[in-house]
C-alpha cells in the first residue's frame, strides 16, 4: 500500500480573540447575572484568549460552522495545497449548523472546489480526525490520489447567554437552590470556543518543502463500558441513559435547554485519563506500534490545562515516558476548538519551522462524549 502525506496546513479563526475578561460581553450573561462559576473554570483551563464568530459590537453572528471551514480551505490554498487537485472532501464537526444537509456538503457550497466525493464525519473531537482517516485510507488504498479534510466548530452559537433565558425563567427557585445543574451546562461555556483548519493530502511529499507521513491513526471506542458524559439535543436521566429531543414537545427544549452543550463532569475527571490514554496507550505498546524514546513532538489535545500533569503521570504509569519539554499545545491562546483543535494545535507547529526531516511527532485526541480516543503517529521528510 502506498504512503499518505499531509502537504499542507491551514487555520481561520473568526474575529479578534477575546479574553477572559470580555467573554460575558460576547456571550452574554445569563438572566442579566454573571456566572457563579466562570473565574473557577478558567482559573483551572488555564485558557487565556479564545475566539467567537460573533460581532462584539452587534452581537450578531459573523460566520456560520460550513463558512469557517471553507476559509481554512481557502488558507489552505493560499499556503501553496493544489486545492482542486482534491478527489475527497471530507469534514468532521461537533456542532453543524443544520440537521440535514450533511456539514461537509454545505461546506462544499462554500468553496469554488470542483464537483468531487464528499463525505461528513459526525461526532465530538474525534470527528475531524476521523475525517482524516477517511482521506488517509482512500489515498493508503490507490482509490484516490488527494484529498482535503477540515474539522470546524462554532460552539458560539449555542453558548450564547440569552439561549439559557426560558429554563432560568422557568426554575428560578430550583436553580438558586442547585447549583449543580447550572454547573453541567454552565461549565462549557467558559471551556469552548470557535476555530477551524484544513488539511491537504496526497500520495507524494512536497519536493521542495517539509511534508508530515502519517504512519498510522489508532483510535478505540469504550462505549460499551461507560456512560455518556458529554452531550446535547438530549437529556441524561438518573440511571445514566438519555433521551433524544424528539420525546420532548417544543416547549421543553427551552425550558431544559436540552440543545445546550452538557458535560458530566464527576464522570469525566474519574475516566477521562484511564480511558482516553492508559487503556490505548496500553494496547499500543504491547502491539509495539511505536517507542516512546523516539518520539520527538508530543501534540496533546486536553480540553484544559487542568489536565496537563494529570496527564503526564498517567502516561508515565503505562510506560510512556514524553517529557513535557516535547509537549506542544497552543490551548492558552487558541482555546478548545473541538474537532478543529488537534488540526489548529499541528497546524501552528507545522508552520513554525520548528520540525525538522526525521522527527517523530504523537497526537492524542481524547473525546468525553461517550469515551473515545485517537492517537496519531508521523514523521516528518
Amino acid at each position: 500500500m502506498r504512503e499518505v502525506y499531509i502537504n499542507k496546513m491551514a487555520a481561520f479563526f473568526p474575529n479578534e480573540p477575546v479574553d477572559n475578561d470580555h467573554i460575558e460581553e460576547v456571550l452574554g450573561m445569563v438572566d442579566g447575572n454573571p456566572s457563579l462559576v466562570k473565574r473557577i473554570v478558567l482559573k483551572s483551563n488555564k485558557i487565556k484568549t479564545r475566539y467567537y464568530a460573533i460581532d462584539p459590537v452587534s452581537n450578531e453572528t459573523t460566520h456560520s460552522n460550513a463558512q469557517m471551514a471553507a476559509a481554512a480551505i481557502e488558507n489552505l490554498e493560499d499556503a501553496g495545497f493544489d486545492i482542486n487537485s482534491a478527489e475527497v472532501l471530507a469534514c468532521g464537526t461537533t456542532t453543524p449548523d443544520q440537521l440535514l444537509p450533511g456539514h461537509a456538503l454545505m461546506v462544499h457550497g462554500e468553496t469554488n472546489l470542483k464537483p468531487l466525493e464528499v463525505v461528513s464525519i459526525a461526532g465530538i473531537c474525534l470527528s475531524g480526525l476521523m475525517a482524516l482517516k477517511y482521506a488517509y485510507n482512500a489515498i493508503k488504498s490507490g482509490d484516490i490520489e488527494s484529498a482535503i479534510t477540515t474539522g470546524s466548530e462554532n460552539v458560539s452559537a449555542s453558548m450564547r447567554g440569552r439561549n439559557f433565558e426560558p429554563e432560568v425563567q422557568s426554575k428560578v427557585e430550583m436553580v438558586r437552590r442547585n447549583k449543580e445543574l447550572t454547573f453541567e451546562k454552565d461549565f462549557l461555556r467558559w471551556m469552548l470556543s470557535d476555530g477551524a483548519g484544513a488539511i491537504g493530502t496526497s500520495s507524494k511529499p512536497n519536493s521542495d518543502s517539509l511534508s508530515l507521513r502519517i504512519d498510522k491513526i489508532f483510535s478505540r471506542s469504550y462505549a460499551s463500558e461507560l456512560e455518556t458524559c458529554m452531550y446535547s439535543g438530549c437529556e441524561k436521566l438518573k440511571d445514566g441513559t438519555t433521551r433524544g429531543y424528539r420525546e420532548y414537545v417544543p416547549e421543553k427544549w427551552l425550558t431544559k435547554s436540552i440543545f445546550a452543550v452538557k458535560q458530566d463532569v464527576k464522570l469525566l475527571n474519574a475516566n477521562i485519563l484511564e480511558y482516553t490514554v492508559y487503556k490505548p496507550l496500553e494496547e499500543m505498546l504491547q502491539k509495539e506500534m511505536f517507542k516512546p524514546e523516539e518520539i520527538d513532538w508530543f501534540l496533546p489535545h486536553y480540553s484544559s490545562g487542568y489536565f496537563r500533569d494529570k496527564l503526564y503521570d498517567t502516561m508515565k504509569d503505562v510506560g510512556c515516558d514524553i517529557p513535557q519539554e516535547k509537549w506542544f499545545t497552543n490551548l492558552e491562546t487558541k482555546g478548545n476548538t473541538g474537532s478543529a483543535s488537534i488540526y489548529i494545535i499541528l497546524e501552528e507547529l507545522f508552520n513554525s519551522g520548528k520540525i525538522k526531516k526525521g522527527e517523530k511527532l504523537l497526537c492524542y485526541i481524547p473525546e468525553s462524549g461517550r469515551f473515545s480516543t485517537a492517537f496519531m503517529l508521523l514523521e516528518a521528510v
